[in-house]
């Protein structure tokens, strides 16, 4: 049974993917940095569109979809980062009152649960990817924002949700076979 932190300390370090998550969830975890720092970046786009625009009344064209999108693919990364961090909501009212082998069963019907639910809606993502990264004639064209800029930003985050469910659908999956075999 796993102990309460004894510290803040403790309580607030760094403990990155769950054993459970498996290689997988290890390697999603390190990917978090990139997209961390694309946070970083998109910080750092808007003051130097601030700069430009009131500074010099010199605006740009990119600087708002650009963050715009660096922060949109951290957003959708972040609940794949949850999932193999064991980060996602979870009413504990009910889970920490049950016994340890109540909470693995529990884990499971959780996981499984999840696994179907990201993967149902990487299916309904898979209908966006289509009409934005496909002509009527069927050649590729990614979607663009039809701003003055016009980025392909739309269709790159289309397709980078679809593929973000369907590892999450996954990494559900391996959590639900290690919680099954987890000793009792």
């Amino acid at each position: 049974m796993d102990q309460p932190p004894s510290t803040d300390a403790e309580f607030h370090r760094d403990r990155g993917a769950i054993p459970e998550a498996g290689a997988l969830g290890r390697w999603i975890d390190r990917g978090g940095i990139v997209f961390a720092i694309g946070i970083f970046v998109a910080m750092l786009i808007l003051i130097q569109e601030v700069v430009l625009r009131y500074g010099f009344n010199s605006p740009t064209i990119w600087a708002h979809e650009t963050t715009v999108f660096l922060c949109a693919i951290a957003f959708v990364y972040g609940g794949l980062y949850c999932a193999a961090r064991d980060r996602h909501i979870r009413v504990v009212l009910i889970y920490d009152a049950l016994p340890p082998r109540a909470r693995r069963a529990l884990d499971v019907v959780i996981s499984l649960v999840c696994a179907a639910s990201a993967a149902m809606f990487a299916w309904a993502s898979w209908v966006m990817v289509a009409r934005a990264t496909f002509r009527p004639d069927g050649s590729f064209r990614l979607e663009s924002s039809g701003s003055a800029w016009d980025p392909v930003y739309p269709g790159l985050l289309k397709v980078f949700l679809l593929a973000v469910l369907a590892v999450t659908a996954v990494q559900f999956v391996i959590l639900a076979i290690a919680y099954a075999r987890k000793r009792r």
